[in-house]
């Protein structure tokens, strides 16, 4: 500007003028216009896809430290070492068992002709392959044996990308068992049910909807997975509750449930917030897109009805905790955030935003009802697993029909499906484990705590050991 004032009065007007000239010259070059910013070429599109699964993967992956926040202070401080170790185990479990067959099982070749019997079981699951890995084109350019090539940027993403995205999705079905079963469930058991969880139960539920098999051609609607993860895992956490049974002195001779507040509310708090994060990576991913503005445009909406969700589920169950519980209940709010997650996962694509406000309220309420529905039942759920992503899992998938267009007779044929065979499963394999191995602690280990009974290491040393007495 100084060197501007230098020049006599009708230099500066030239020099403006060729700026201005030179700028517009710029702008109409380089500057998309409003259609072409709508899209990129193929190749930006490939590495803008993959980039948004690795991230969003990663984000979901941060909810396992959520779940295990949310857990280890739920619990009594006596087995808090022991849910850390369940978490960690259970997800190297899951990406272990996805990369060894679940994958396969869930996603090749689903589409295809298999007669068993004169009938076609094609759309049941995928193929029994084992081991999962990239494309050759995606090796030789790795390598630098080859460039990109046609094929490879029409998948839309790298191959192993799409993998990872999809594998922490699994993790957090697993973790759900791990929450309700706390404290009396057998470490090496529970690892084996979860593999057989991560590795066929829910790669066939997913087969059967992501994959492209047969409630897909349905037109079963469920955009991150209401009733494909958290249902999944809510179905066999509750059939695992049913068959080990509760935790000792959990119900009085009259039937009424005995307060086991958590022992770490910091850390329970915490941990939903953890999950709350992560949970923009679970449905913001689940766009499975980064390559245009309207994906980018889509994926706000996403976000915005997730976290709207989550808010209206905290107030739903803040509102309701004192007349169905007795109290005003933090525990019942912060449930009551995952329920409005969980609710509203199924179709946070909506675009009328005060829609996820409802859905996620009703999930909040609904979740708080069954908080106590399964103390009356008498079923043990230490984290409220099952009312927060079984119940909340249910209404979301139907609520699909209200707000995304989803078919009402459709929504319920997946629910119901999906129900009795991960539920029937589930309960036969407990069932199974507990005959045979066991898959119940037994009562001196129950008593005395995990942390110091099995893995001699307590997570609170400086406190005093106070095993517990219980009525007969």
């Amino acid at each position: 500007m100084v060197l501007m004032n230098l020049l006599p009065h009708h230099r500066r007007r030239l020099v403006i003028v060729g700026v201005a000239v030179l700028a517009a010259i710029g702008l109409s070059i380089s500057w998309p216009t409003v259609a072409h910013a709508a899209g990129v070429d193929e190749e930006t599109s490939f590495v803008l896809n993959t980039f948004a699964f690795l991230i969003w993967g990663a984000l979901v992956m941060w909810m396992c430290a959520g779940f295990t926040m949310l857990e280890s202070g739920s619990v009594r401080t006596k087995n808090a070492s022991m849910i850390c170790l369940k978490n960690i185990g259970l997800y190297s479990i899951a990406g272990l068992a996805y990369f060894f067959i679940g994958y396969n099982l869930m996603y090749v070749d689903v589409g295809r002709e298999l007669n068993v019997l004169g009938v076609d079981i094609g759309g049941l699951f995928g193929s029994l392959k084992l081991l999962y890995g990239p494309t050759a084109d995606e090796v030789a350019l790795v390598s630098e044996d080859g460039g990109m090539t046609p094929a490879m940027v029409e998948t839309g993403y790298s191959t192993m990308s799409d993998w990872f995205f999809q594998m922490v999705f699994v993790a957090t079905a697993a973790s759900i068992v791990s929450g309700t079963l706390a404290e009396r469930v057998k470490m090496w058991t529970f690892f084996i049910f979860i593999l057989i969880l991560t590795a066929v139960i829910y790669p066939i539920v997913g087969a059967w909807t992501w994959g492209g098999g047969w409630l897909n051609q349905l037109g079963f609607q469920d955009f991150a997975g209401s009733t494909i993860v958290h249902s999944t895992g809510g179905w066999a956490a509750l059939a695992g509750a049913i068959i080990i049974g509760p935790r000792l002195g959990k119900f009085r001779k009259d039937g009424s449930a005995k307060p086991t507040p958590p022992s770490n509310v910091l850390v329970v708090t915490l941990g939903v917030f953890i999950l709350w994060l992560g949970w923009f990576g679970f449905n913001g991913g689940s766009q499975l897109a980064l390559g245009s503005a309207s994906d980018v445009v889509a994926m706000s909406h996403v976000l915005v009805n997730t976290n709207l969700a989550a808010a209206a589920g905290v107030m739903a169950a803040f509102a309701l905790s004192r007349p169905i519980l007795g109290r005003m209940d933090l525990f019942a709010g912060l449930n009551g955030a995952i329920a409005g997650l969980v609710a509203i996962t199924a179709g946070p694509d909506v675009t009328d935003h005060y829609w996820a406000i409802v859905i996620g309220a009703i999930g909040g309420a609904l979740c708080t009802g069954g908080i106590k529905l399964m103390e009356i039942i008498k079923v043990d759920d230490v984290v409220g697993a099952v009312p927060a992503h079984l119940v909340a899992g249910i209404w979301g998938t139907v609520a699909v029909c209200i707000a995304a267009g989803g078919n009402l007779g459709v929504q319920l044929i997946g629910v119901a499906a999906i129900g009795a065979f991960v539920f029937a499963s589930s309960w036969a394999l407990w069932h199974l484990l507990h005959a045979t191995l066991g898959a119940r602690v037994s009562t001196h280990v129950e008593q005395l705590g995990q942390d110091t009974a099995e893995l001699g290491l307590e997570a609170y040393p400086e406190f005093v050991l106070m095993p517990e007495e219980y009525d007969d």
